[in-house]
């Protein structure tokens, strides 16, 4: 679901009902992915706050913490592993920042359906110089997290096993966030956390946690009678309240059964705060792909809508939906084509909406926290890993990639994607790299895009890493097209439905960029550095002579005029 649409049948109502009850927006009626506004205040922490934090989840990962923490290593590292073989290294084995956080981000991503603040696609930043400012935004916090790392190899990159406490440590500060939510979901239902609440009331807190956390930093949390009047009203209209006690009796459930040999049957269970934390860490971590099932069905809702299978549906059917559509389709086209979601390639020049794009873009993120949003999930990116796992290399040669790719189909329609033009292009692509196809370079990313337009994007290249991010359009507010835009694009549905199927992977750009390429880049730079250091040694030594040449010239003007002087004195004292 999109931000400012409605999505009639899911879990749509109770969000912007909850928002309007405090009086945060108009639209009233509607759940809307991605929206509303983020404060500078609430955007803003504390660096004290933000590196105890760090520093404090950190430390615990990497002394091993407790002995539950102990599998959940193991798992991340099981994870990561077949990745991190397919990065490129620098001569000690590991890993540049650059290459750090593709992975990390990923690992997020396509298990969580996270995206973590200062890791979004495109948004790699190499400069952590500015992490002790006297404030600090949240995206600063990967780059932190790194650096301490980093701090201990001595600056050397880091190892699997720095990039498994890296992920384990953002994931502390993730689940330290949910329980932090936890206690205000307590309090908002009249309870203490020092209290041992039963089941019955533990639903109603864990129903409360998933509330606040659906509207993330929007939520107001100190106001307990409005928080029971939203429930209340969300309950009279049934659907998505539903949906989140089901989501939360079933983690109840999964606790009570995994600690089933501790539990005595002849007594009412009553539940700790500890208690309820594990449930609630274990909901956060779950989320994400719990609620991508809503991704998924408007994902199916825009496929019905690609007359040809190639991934794109006409802007003038993506603003024409009928009113008893589940998805009502509102972003501008500003927006669309900021996130590379508008294609052009037509022949007509009426444009079109890439479905992968749009998927994966910031308005289909929801929940937004202090350190990430919820996103859909990738089935590219899941796709990805396996190619890695295979590979475990940067590059490969494209005969290789074929025979792998054609594994990853999930159809017969999608080996037939596979187009002897784009076997071409796929050897074009190593002909560029001297026989080798970067894994993780654009122009291989491209490849994929074509023949998986349904769920790899199209790889735009961008001017502003923010607009890939939530906070970029919620601050923004452009991201919603006026009734009269949409009425606009949606009179020519007509003449775009009736127009011949084109094949658009003409449109094809040569422009290569290798975003994990930075050892090659560094030495790049000192060989630039060098070079530059020898022009200048050379100006030096040409300053050097020249100035020998004339204090020379100064120390002969001066014998000269001395000369001259003593003869002129000696003439003066002649008698004439």
């Amino acid at each position: 679901m999109v931000a400012d649409q409605i999505s009639k049948g899911s879990r749509v109502v109770f969000l912007c009902l909850a928002l309007s009850l405090q009086a945060c927006a108009a639209n009233s009626g509607s759940r809307f992915r991605g929206s509303g506004e983020v404060s500078e205040q609430s955007a803003m922490i504390r660096t004290g706050t933000v590196e105890t934090s760090v520093l404090t989840a950190l430390k615990m990962v990497v002394q091993g913490g407790s002995s539950a923490d102990a599998p959940r290593l193991s798992a991340i590292e099981a994870n990561v592993w077949h990745t991190f073989q397919a990065m490129p290294k620098n001569e000690m084995g590991r890993l540049a920042p650059r290459s750090v956080r593709h992975m990390v981000h990923n690992f997020f991503a396509k298990e969580h359906g996270w995206l973590i603040k200062g890791l979004e696609p495109h948004g790699m930043q190499t400069n952590v110089s500015e992490v002790h400012d006297v404030h600090i935004l949240q995206d600063k916090v990967p780059a932190l997290v790194e650096a301490l790392l980093e701090a201990r190899q001595s600056g050397h990159g880091l190892s699997l096993s720095d990039i498994v406490a890296m992920v384990a440590a953002l994931e502390r500060l993730v689940f330290d966030e949910s329980v932090g939510l936890l206690e205000a979901s307590y309090y908002l239902n009249y309870h203490s956390p020092s209290e041992h609440l039963e089941e019955e009331s533990l639903h109603e807190v864990l129903t409360s946690y998933l509330l606040v956390f659906e509207m993330g930093v929007r939520s107001d949390l100190s106001d307990p009678r409005l928080h029971q009047a939203i429930k209340a009203r969300i309950a009279q209209m049934g659907g998505n309240l539903q949906m989140l006690v089901e989501f939360e009796q079933d983690a109840v459930w999964n606790y009570l059964y995994k600690h089933r040999n501790y539990i005595n049957p002849f007594v009412a269970d009553k539940f700790t705060f500890e208690a309820a934390s594990e449930i609630v860490e274990d909901m956060a971590k779950d989320y994400g792909k719990w609620q991508n099932s809503e991704c998924r069905q408007m994902k199916e809702d825009l496929l019905s809508l690609d007359a040809d299978g190639s991934g794109l549906v006409p802007l003038s059917t993506f603003y024409s939906q009928p009113d008893t559509a589940d998805y009502q389709f509102t972003e501008s086209v500003d927006y669309l084509q900021d996130i590379g979601a508008i294609d052009m390639s037509s022949s007509s020049g009426r444009p079109k909406v890439r479905i992968a794009n749009y998927l994966a873009g910031p308005s289909n993120c929801i929940a937004s926290h202090t350190y990430y949003s919820v996103c859909c999930l990738s089935e590219c990116e899941a796709w990805m890993n396996q190619l890695e796992g295979q590979v475990q290399a940067p590059t490969a040669s494209p005969e290789r990639l074929l025979e792998l790719v054609g594994t990853l189909s999930s159809s017969d329609h999608d080996l037939q994607r596979i187009t002897p033009l784009l076997r071409q292009r796929l050897h074009t692509i190593g002909q560029q790299h001297d026989g080798q196809v970067p894994l993780h370079g654009r122009l291989f990313a491209q490849w994929l895009h074509y023949a998986f337009p349904h769920d790899c994007p199209y790889p735009h290249m961008v001017e502003d890493a923010a607009v890939l991010t939530p906070s970029h359009w919620t601050s923004s507010g452009k991201k919603v097209a006026s009734l009269e835009e949409r009425q606009m694009h949606a009179e020519h549905v007509d003449q775009d439905v009736s127009a011949t199927s084109e094949q658009s992977a003409h449109q094809w750009s040569h422009d290569e960029v290798l975003p994990l390429m930075e050892v090659t880049k560094k030495k790049a730079e000192r060989g630039a550095v060098a070079k530059a250091t020898s022009v200048v040694m050379q100006l030096l030594m040409f300053l050097v002579v020249f100035r020998t040449a004339i204090a020379g010239w100064q120390a002969a003007t001066s014998a000269a005029a001395g000369k001259a002087v003593s003869c002129k004195k000696t003439d003066e004292s002649l008698p004439f």
